[in-house]
C-alpha cells in the first residue's frame, strides 16, 4: 500500500488551496482511502492497534478515560524516506497546552505492529505530499499520536479536555479510525478571534481534519455512552508535521 500521486488529484488540489486560503479542510474518508490505497479490510485491520494502547498518566484532571502511544519520524516528501526518531518524550509548553503542558511525558512507543503497517506510512506521506504542497518545502518532523478516549456512565471522555486550543506545531491532523457506542465528539475549527469556520463529527473510518496551528484553533467536545452497558469509546490517531529547519532557521 502506498500513496497514490496520480488517483484523485482534485482532493489534493483542494486541501492545498483550502490550507492556504483560510487553514483547514477536511478530507473524506472515500479521499483518505484513495489517496492512500486503503481498503475496508485495511482500516478494520488497522483499527486493531488500537486495543494496543496504554492509559495516559499524566491527566491533571485525574482523568483515566484517554490511552495513547506516541511516535516520532522525519519525512522527507520529495524522496518518500520516513525515518523512525529515537523514541523519546513528548512535550508542551504550558503556555500551549495549560492542563498537560510544562512537564516531559513518557509514552510508550508505538508498537512495531503499527509502525509496519503499510498505512501508517501512506497516511504520514499523503500528508506530507500535501503540506509540501502549501509551504513549498519538503523535509518535516513528524510525531503520531493514536489516542482511544473512553467515557462510561461514570466519566465523560474529553477529547480536547483543555478546550479550545492549539497544538504548537505548524499543521495538526485528526483522523478518524473508529467510534463505538458513543455520542459526541464533535470537531471545530476557529479563527483566532474566536470565530468558528467549521463543525463536523467524524464518523467514518479516513475521516480527516486538517488546520494550519499557526492559524487555527480546534476543539473536540466531550463523549458520552450511547448504551450505558456497553464499552464505549473514539479512537484517533493525531498526526503533527513540523519543519525541519537548517541553521538559518529556514525550513528545508
Amino acid at each position: 500500500m502506498s500513496p497514490s500521486t496520480t488517483a484523485h488529484p482534485p482532493a489534493i488540489s483542494t486541501a492545498v488551496d483550502d490550507l492556504s486560503a483560510w487553514g483547514g479542510h477536511l478530507l473524506s474518508a472515500a479521499d483518505v482511502s484513495l489517496l492512500t490505497g486503503a481498503t475496508a479490510p485495511d482500516w478494520d485491520a488497522y483499527a486493531r492497534h488500537w486495543d494496543d494502547l496504554l492509559l495516559d498518566e499524566y491527566m491533571q484532571d485525574g482523568g483515566t478515560y484517554r490511552h495513547r502511544r506516541y511516535g516520532h519520524y522525519v519525512l522527507d516528501a520529495a524522496t518518500g524516506d520516513l525515518a523512525a526518531q529515537p523514541h523519546g518524550p513528548y512535550y508542551q509548553p504550558r503556555m500551549v497546552n495549560p492542563l498537560n503542558g510544562g512537564v516531559r511525558r513518557h509514552f510508550a512507543p508505538l508498537t512495531d505492529a503499527f509502525r509496519d503497517d503499510p498505512l501508517t506510512r501512506a497516511l504520514v506521506l499523503t500528508l506530507g505530499d500535501i503540506f509540501s504542497r502549501v509551504e513549498g518545502v519538503h523535509r518535516w518532523d513528524v510525531k503520531l499520536h493514536p489516542f482511544r478516549i473512553v467515557t462510561t456512565p461514570d466519566q465523560q471522555g474529553r477529547p480536547a479536555p483543555q478546550g479550545v486550543h492549539r497544538d504548537g506545531t505548524a499543521f495538526v491532523t485528526s483522523l478518524l479510525v473508529g467510534r463505538t457506542n458513543v455520542t459526541g465528539g464533535e470537531s471545530s475549527l476557529y479563527a483566532q478571534d474566536g470565530t468558528r469556520l467549521l463543525t463536523t463529527t467524524l464518523a467514518r473510518p479516513g475521516d480527516q481534519l486538517l488546520a494550519d496551528d499557526r492559524r487555527l484553533l480546534h476543539d473536540v467536545t466531550p463523549l458520552t455512552p450511547v448504551d450505558p452497558t456497553r464499552p464505549a469509546h473514539r479512537d484517533v490517531l493525531i498526526i503533527d508535521f513540523d519543519h525541519l529547519a537548517d541553521e538559518t532557521g529556514r525550513g528545508l
